[in-house]
C-alpha cells in the first residue's frame, strides 16, 4: 500500500506552528494517534458496557483533543476562522456555522440509530465531518475514529482483527478521497449519496474480520477462479 505524500489532504488555516520541526511532529502526530485510538475504543467500550449511546459534541471535541493536544492550540475546539483543503473541490462552511452543523450530524446519528446500520451511520460521519470540516487541523483524524466508534458501537462488540478501518485509510488514501468526492458531489446536487463510502468502509470490515480469522487458524475456502 502507497502512503506518499501526494496521497495527502491537508487543511490550512491561519494557526501557528506549536512544533515547527516535521520531524518531532511526525513523532508527536504518531503519540497522539495512538492515545486517540485508545481514548475512542474506551469510550466504544464504555457505550457497550452501558448498552446505551448517544453520539455527543463531547466526545467528537475529546478525541480531537487527543490528537492535537500539545500539536495546535486550538486542540478539542472548533477552528475560528475559514479553512482550505488541498487537492479537493470543497469548500467547507464558515466557522459560525461549524457548531450548528456539528450538532446536526450527532442529532442524525442518534435519530437514526435504531433504523439504520452501522455501515452507513459510520459512512455518514465519515463524510460529514470531514464536509464541515469543523477543525483548524486534525480533521481527517477525528473523523476516522468517531465513525469507527460509531460502528463498534452499533455492531454491539469490539471489532477484531488488524489493520483497523482506520489504519487502513492511513495505509491507502486513494479510495477514501475517491467517496468523499463522491458523497461531496452528490451534496451539490442536493441528494445524500453514501454508496461508495459504504461499500469503502464494507470491503474494510470484511479484510479487518478475515486478518482477525486468519489469526485463530482459520482458513478462507480457495477460490475456482
Amino acid at each position: 500500500m502507497s502512503n506518499s505524500n501526494n496521497e495527502r489532504r491537508d487543511s490550512y488555516a491561519l494557526e501557528p506552528d506549536l512544533i515547527k520541526d516535521p520531524q518531532e511532529r511526525a513523532e508527536a502526530e504518531a503519540k497522539n494517534g495512538l492515545r486517540q485510538y485508545d481514548a475512542g475504543i474506551a469510550a466504544a467500550q464504555e457505550a457497550l458496557d452501558r448498552q446505551s449511546f448517544k453520539l455527543r459534541l463531547s466526545l467528537i471535541m475529546g478525541l480531537h483533543r487527543e490528537a492535537l493536544t500539545g500539536i495546535s492550540n486550538f486542540a478539542g475546539n472548533f477552528r475560528p476562522g475559514p479553512v482550505e483543503i488541498t487537492k479537493s473541490n470543497h469548500t467547507p462552511p464558515p466557522a459560525h456555522l461549524v457548531a450548528g452543523l456539528v450538532e446536526e450530524l450527532c442529532d442524525y446519528v442518534n435519530d437514526n440509530w435504531q433504523i439504520s446500520t452501522a455501515l452507513h451511520l459510520a459512512a455518514y460521519i465519515m463524510w460529514r465531518l470531514n464536509w464541515i470540516h469543523p477543525f483548524a487541523d486534525g480533521n481527517g483524524r477525528t473523523s476516522r475514529i468517531v465513525s469507527y466508534v460509531v460502528l463498534t458501537v452499533k455492531s454491539g462488540f469490539i471489532l477484531p482483527g488488524s489493520p483497523t478501518i482506520p489504519d487502513q485509510i492511513v495505509g491507502d488514501r486513494r479510495g477514501y478521497f475517491s467517496a468523499l468526492d463522491a458523497a461531496d458531489e452528490a451534496c451539490r446536487d442536493g441528494r445524500q449519496d453514501l454508496t461508495a463510502m459504504e461499500e469503502l468502509l464494507a470491503g474494510m470490515l470484511a479484510r479487518q474480520l478475515t486478518a482477525f480469522y486468519q489469526s485463530t487458524g482459520g482458513k478462507l475456502p480457495i477460490s475456482d477462479n
